[in-house]
């Protein structure tokens, strides 16, 4: 019976444990950070870093980058994030528009919620946000909180 009793008391510490470490709140990483999540701080943080690169580009070479790969090495954009889409919970859209001389980038949630929001941008550099759907640009400016 002992026994029992200590497995039970056991488990209801592991679970109270991992409760409480999952409802842990998101810590800003400066102030007025946006983001709802880790996750959404490192999408967020992956399209600023994209928005420098593509400015510096076409400032050297008068026209945006029309691949990733061409974005390599300019300022903090490095090889690692232009060969890969794939950043962890989101995914990476780049659609450049050579004969205007334009793009948009959107970071689209492998789950969309609260914690997972889309993220747009297009070279006029302002991020804009979408809890309901993949982010256009039509929608929300994201703003500091």
């Amino acid at each position: 019976m002992k026994m029992r009793k200590a497995t039970s008391i056991a488990i209801s510490v592991v679970l109270a444990t991992f409760m409480a470490s999952a409802q842990t709140a998101y810590q800003p990483k400066f102030k007025g950070d946006p983001a709802h999540s880790d996750s959404e701080a490192a999408a967020l943080g992956y399209m600023r870093t994209f928005l420098r690169a593509q400015k510096i580009y076409k400032k050297k070479n008068q026209h945006y980058a029309t691949t990733l790969a061409e974005l390599a090495k300019t300022g903090s954009f490095t090889k690692r994030m232009a060969s890969s889409t794939d950043r962890g919970d989101y995914t990476v859209k780049f659609r450049p528009h050579k004969d205007k001389d334009t793009f948009e980038v959107t970071m689209v949630p492998k789950q969309l919620d609260a914690d997972h929001r889309s993220f747009f941008s297009d070279e006029q550099g302002k991020i804009r946000v979408d809890d309901q759907k993949e982010a256009d640009e039509s929608s929300e400016v994201l703003k500091a909180e």
